[in-house]
């Protein structure tokens, strides 16, 4: 009989997600994932552990039969020599007291590194998962420093295996020299999820540069004749809250644009429930959420990217080139019900095909198996 092996997700922002938390304003799409896994495999019997930062919750705290161990606070530690301690020291801790069988991390950054170097010294597996795209750009965009990048580009070299989340991530870790394997991003629609033929255009994202909001602000003063909804807070990066606040003075300007600010995730399932056509402004992504979120109620995208192919190659959700394009595909959308309805159900159908919680947990439970088989 096969024994389960422990997993540990170290995800320093999990905390507010995974506890349904809604006073920490702290949501990530790549922590959203990693809590549906959890979840999953805990409810399945396996023992399942996540490292995470410390933002007042207790250690060794369980949530959904998932044991939380502490890793630091956040900002804590003296400039400089944080680095080493609390930030490395710390997670370290945490990583050998969840001791777990396999460990999974997803997104670049000097975490990849901390968690390799912990798993080769103590012989434990370790999947690195993608986040975004950018994750296999080898130039590595979003790490700004040089060291940052030596260290995430030494701990996925040692990973035992990389996860990515779409055909462009693949392509690229593939061209990087990685054997990577294709597990698509899951989610759990509400019992209680609606659909609103009347309603509104919504953007839900976390405010910074790269997911340009102020491009869905000139979108709603394009079209007046149409109701906007904007979600989303402030990132933790230097500079994201003066963005957020500067976005914020954009958007009261424009009367058919009511902006909600920061909802806590264990909340923002509402908001999609109103909506009737979803929008991404981002000049770049991975596989969002969101789209998973509106797919699954039969509500069509418009954004600049393009996530996902059927089997034809053609694009789920609408894929733009500027902004007049896109403010002509949301036009026909709220305006033509047939076209709508029919965009929203081969969405729909997409999802259920390709998406849900359980085909996930099944891809991840046979790729942990077989990297205990040969350990």
């Amino acid at each position: 009989m096969n024994i389960k092996p422990s997993i540990c997700f170290v995800a320093p922002k999990i905390y507010p997600v995974l506890a349904r938390d809604r006073n920490i304003k702290i949501v990530g799409g790549a922590e959203v994932q990693q809590s549906i896994l959890a979840r999953a495999f805990a409810a399945t019997g396996y023992r399942v552990t996540v490292a995470c930062e410390d933002v007042g919750q207790q250690e060794a705290i369980e949530v959904d039969r998932v044991t939380v161990h502490n890793t630091f606070r956040p900002k804590s530690g003296l400039p400089i020599l944080r680095f080493f301690h609390p930030h490395i020291s710390l997670t370290w801790r945490a990583l050998a007291r969840a001791d777990a069988d396999i460990y999974y991390q997803r997104g670049c950054g000097i975490l990849t590194g901390i968690v390799a170097a912990f798993c080769r010294v103590h012989r434990r597996r370790f999947v690195f998962a993608g986040a975004h795209d950018q994750d296999f750009d080898w130039k590595l965009p979003k790490v700004k420093k040089i060291q940052d990048k030596f260290i995430f580009r030494w701990g996925i070299r040692n990973a035992d295996a990389v996860v990515v989340q779409n055909a462009q991530q693949l392509d690229m870790a593939g061209a990087s020299g990685f054997n990577p394997i294709l597990i698509g991003s899951c989610y759990l629609k509400p019992a209680n999820a609606s659909l609103s033929r009347q309603g509104y255009v919504l953007w839900v994202a976390r405010f910074c540069s790269w997911k340009r909001p102020e491009i869905f602000i000139e979108l709603a003063r394009r079209l007046p004749q149409f109701n906007f909804r904007m979600v989303g807070g402030a990132g933790s990066e230097a500079g994201e809250a003066g963005f957020f606040e500067t976005i914020k003075q954009q958007a009261v300007n424009v009367h058919n644009l009511e902006f909600v600010g920061f909802v806590p995730h264990a909340d923002v399932e509402r908001e999609f429930d109103g909506a009737r056509i979803f929008v991404n402004t981002s000049e770049a992504e991975g596989f969002p959420n969101t789209f998973l979120q509106t797919w699954a109620r039969s509500i069509p995208t418009v954004s600049f990217v393009q996530s996902a192919l059927d089997k034809d190659g053609k694009s789920i959700g609408r894929a733009v080139q500027n902004v007049d394009a896109l403010a002509q595909a949301v036009s026909e959308l709220m305006e033509d019900d047939g076209v709508w309805h029919q965009e929203g159900e081969r969405c729909r159908q997409y999802f259920e095909a390709h998406h849900s919680v359980q085909q996930s947990f099944e891809a991840y439970a046979v790729l942990f198996t077989h990297l205990m088989e040969g350990k």
